[in-house]
């Protein structure tokens, strides 16, 4: 069972979050639309970007947002991105990373934490179904929309 904690991305740690390889097929969904067109809503006091590492490796990247005030309900505690090292998957470091950020969603006080994934072969779907999320809706680009309730 691998050792793993979260730190804050930070210059020292930046070029390996960067380095991250995922697994063929994955990087197509890193960025879904809905993001892509909402990224200029984000509130960077809100941003919330974690490195996953097992001992001194850094196995993961996630980057959360929260903004209480969001226009859209489904991004006032979001998972923007999520990335495991290939070599790191299915080890438990995604659920690691969705946990650290649904426990600082509880800590600042919000009931549930959403995600938006695009559809289709390689997709993280199968993941986030299996961390939690359920599908409640799709995005005005046709993603799938997931919630994660914390209650």
């Amino acid at each position: 069972m691998p050792e793993l904690r979260l730190e804050e991305l930070t210059a020292s740690n930046v070029e390996a979050a960067n380095r991250l390889t995922l697994k063929p097929g994955q990087r197509e969904f890193l960025a879904p639309e809905t993001y892509t067109h909402s990224e200029d809503q984000l509130d960077p006091a809100g941003s919330w970007p974690r490195v996953i590492k097992d001992g001194d490796d850094v196995v993961g990247y996630i980057m959360g947002a929260f903004d209480p005030d969001a226009g859209d309900e489904y991004l006032r505690a979001a998972i923007w991105r999520i990335h495991v090292a290939a070599e790191a998957q299915g080890s438990g470091v995604g659920r690691f990373a969705v946990e650290a950020l649904a426990d600082e969603a509880r800590r600042r006080g919000f009931d549930r934490v959403t995600v938006v994934w695009a559809a289709g072969e390689g997709s993280p779907e199968a993941f986030f179904e299996a961390v939690g999320f359920q599908v409640v809706g799709e995005t005005p680009y046709g993603e799938k929309l997931g919630a994660l309730s914390l209650a």
